[in-house]
């Protein structure tokens, strides 16, 4: 019978790290095969053979913790291939066929940490630019968590899904944060799953996957005049700021990456039209005197963009409209603070605000939808197809000769 231990050869300079591997013998025959796994000398137990889990408040618990169950799980497939091995009816194994089969069946075992990378590599190539940051952000998280240990789909399990939340908590994120991660993990996992690339194992069962309620993201029409009627002129930021929520505000809430990306033949007879970077919808706007007016503030740009978001186009257009969005916001927070509003305010609430206002007047849900873009709401969408342009331009129109 073949045997395979978890063997740990300790590093000559002295605090360095040792390296696992694994001695396999048969018929008095040993073979060695090196893991991918490093330790420090005191990490491990010479008389049990084992890695030295240390209490849960080392800063050191997680990766050995990591390490040990990979090497748990490399045993456990070190196991199936003896099985298939025999299985096959080899009447006399030989011991250099188990290594290379178990060295073999290592390397095809694609990595989670690799597979969301290559996902987040085919998202851009898709031209799927925010979800490509979105699983990047997951990656980085998973890998924090990990202490940059990788692993294989199979290792993942609802008990490890659970630390990972509790790990996400503990660093004080939110519920729909922590809901956010999780989804897009299980997302990836279902695809591997598609790929042959593991069975399912439930991992996400016991780990929240929903969306809670968000506090309230919207202001009066009396708080966005406010904001309106503030003297701006010594603060060019600030101005420019305020303009921008006026913008989004005033094109029912247009979302700041769809301004950012406008150009200036979206502009043509009166009329506004663009696709959502979201959803891939066209809409068309009526352009409306106060556009027009936060328009004329600005010299036009040499660009294509019909906004002075994007300033430059050399390949770090994205770049430019995140710098700005953040900055904006920043600003947001400062005039808020100023007409004495307790909210933070941001870009996103210019699109909750319109929704709720227009909501407030009556203006039917389905409307709202259409000017809003949402195309996704099962609910509503029945209504989409049967709504003219000129409905929601009236329905703005009720809200903006009001501003």
């Amino acid at each position: 019978m073949i045997s395979i231990k978890l063997k740990f050869r300790p590093s000559a300079i002295r605090g360095g790290k040792g390296t696992l591997f694994y001695q396999m013998i048969y018929k008095r025959t040993v073979r060695r095969i090196k893991s991918r796994y490093r330790i420090y000398n005191s990490e491990w137990d010479k008389e049990t053979e084992q890695i030295i889990i240390p209490q849960l408040v080392s800063f050191r618990y997680k990766e050995l913790s990591s390490i040990a169950m990979n090497v748990y799980w490399e045993l456990q497939r070190f196991e199936k291939v003896v099985h298939e091995l025999e299985q096959a009816g080899t009447s006399s194994l030989k011991i250099d066929e188990v290594v290379e089969k178990f060295v073999h069946n290592q390397e095809l075992v694609e990595s989670v940490f690799s597979f969301i990378h290559t996902q987040v590599q085919h998202k851009k190539q898709l031209g799927k630019i925010r979800s490509s940051e979105t699983y990047q952000a997951t990656l980085n998280s998973f890998m924090r968590f990990r202490r940059g240990v990788d692993l294989s789909f199979e290792m993942i399990d609802s008990d490890l899904m659970e630390l990972y939340e509790a790990d996400l908590r503990n660093r004080g994120l939110s519920r729909n944060t922590t809901s956010f991660y999780m989804r897009i993990l299980r997302t990836n996992y279902r695809l591997a799953i598609e790929k042959g690339l593991t069975s399912d194992r439930r991992p996400f069962k016991h780990v929240y996957c929903g969306i809670d309620k968000t506090l309230k993201r919207s202001i009066s029409l009396i708080d966005i005049k406010k904001i309106k009627d503030l003297n701006l002129s010594t603060s060019p930021v600030w101005d420019f700021a305020r303009d921008m929520f006026l913008f989004s505000f005033c094109t029912r809430g247009m979302s700041f990456v769809d301004m950012a990306y406008l150009k200036k033949k979206d502009l043509q007879n009166g009329y506004l039209t663009y696709r959502r970077k979201k959803t891939g919808q066209l809409l068309t706007i009526e352009w409306t005197e106060q556009m027009q007016n936060i328009l004329d503030k600005y010299e036009a740009n040499a660009t294509q963009y019909l906004l002075p978001i994007i300033l430059r186009e050399d390949g770090n257009e994205r770049r430019q409209y995140q710098n700005q969005m953040m900055k904006i916001n920043r600003y947001l927070k400062r005039i808020a603070t100023s007409i004495n509003l307790s909210i933070p305010l941001s870009l996103y609430y210019s699109r909750h605000s319109w929704a709720t206002i227009a909501r407030g007047k009556d203006i039917p849900l389905s409307v709202i939808s259409e000017a809003l873009g949402h195309d996704s709401e099962s609910t509503t969408q029945i209504y989409l197809d049967s709504i003219k342009s000129s409905e929601v331009d009236k329905a703005n129109k009720e809200i903006l000769k009001e501003l």
